[in-house]
């Protein structure tokens, strides 16, 4: 063979062999940098400039508390947790820096991306889910609130059947948070609506965090809305709480809920719970990952568990 030709072939081997290395490589920067992210070719997807300032940081959720300026176009001023993608920025960013990114929006969830920060003192006192809960199977106190028709009732009216209790407030302006909390208790309702049984056992409640803004006749409409049953729903079965902001309070923080206003802001958490018919802590759900085919199969079994006991 012709030397010349030996080259040639050789020469070509090698850039075939170069091509391939470099394709690998993109492949995996690709990856890396979540290119092969199904949300975010999300169609659906909105995206708006954030600013703010860090409270806290969460790393095991992903998640940021920022007290943030208004989204123009999409929210007012407000502090809120987002989750944050971007597992280096996680590793970097702390209570009192300074971040800049795009907050993204769509039907699955919202999160943050492109983050740009500067690195600031330590903040102020935040909201924590660090707080205390209640025990499994401690005595949940008969708080008063207020319903969506504005009669007081107490928490004890619900003695004698197995109650779901999650917190929400109207405003929240992100899918994945109190919308996310109504949505899951709306498809909870229609399921339980399909064992008369269960149905009969149980009842939901939702209590407002924002009792300035969410009076009875804000959370009628809401409720109904979720419901879908508008001007005919009756609430007979998932009622919407409000009442004094110092009784809301203790409630929340009874679950382990941290939770403060500052001006028009809401700084909070989530938490959803089952209590039994006896009024005593069954279950208790740490933020918005729970789902609600868990928690029917959860009530199936405390209600199961009381009939043994019988």
């Amino acid at each position: 063979m012709n030397p010349d030709n030996k080259f040639a072939i050789g020469s070509r081997f090698g850039q075939a062999l170069a091509l391939i290395f470099a394709s690998l490589a993109c492949i995996l920067l690709l990856s890396a940098c979540g290119g092969g992210d199904a949300e975010a070719d999300d169609p659906s997807a909105q995206r708006y400039e954030l600013r703010g300032k860090v409270v806290s940081v969460d790393k095991s959720k992903r998640e940021v508390v920022i007290d943030h300026e208004a989204v123009e176009g999409f929210m007012e001023a407000m502090t809120m947790p987002f989750v944050l993608k971007d597992r280096d920025a996680l590793e970097v960013i702390g209570a009192g820096d300074r971040i800049q990114a795009t907050l993204v929006v769509a039907n699955r969830g919202s999160w943050l991306e492109n983050p740009i920060i500067t690195k600031g003192g330590a903040a102020g006192s935040a909201a924590s889910d660090a707080s205390s809960e209640p025990q499994t199977g401690a005595e949940v106190p008969d708080f008063s609130l207020v319903n969506q028709d504005n009669r007081p009732f107490r928490l004890s009216s619900y003695r004698g059947r197995a109650l779901l209790l999650t917190f929400i407030y109207t405003r929240c302006p992100l899918p994945d948070y109190c919308t996310l909390m109504s949505t899951n208790f709306a498809q909870a309702e229609r399921e339980l609506q399909k064992e008369p049984e269960l149905y009969r056992k149980t009842r939901l409640l939702s209590v407002t965090l924002d009792p300035a803004y969410d009076t009875p006749k804000v959370l009628r409409s809401y409720g109904a809305a979720h419901t879908e049953r508008y001007s005919e729903e009756r609430f007979d079965h998932w009622e919407f709480a409000t009442g004094q902001p110092e009784e809301i309070k203790r409630l929340a923080e009874f679950f382990g809920l941290s939770y403060y206003t500052e001006k028009d802001q809401i700084i909070h958490g989530l938490r959803t719970a089952i209590i039994s018919p006896e009024g005593r802590i069954y279950k208790i759900y740490r933020g918005n990952d729970w789902k609600p085919e868990q928690l029917l199969r959860d009530l199936r079994s405390l209600l199961k568990e009381g009939q043994a006991s019988q």
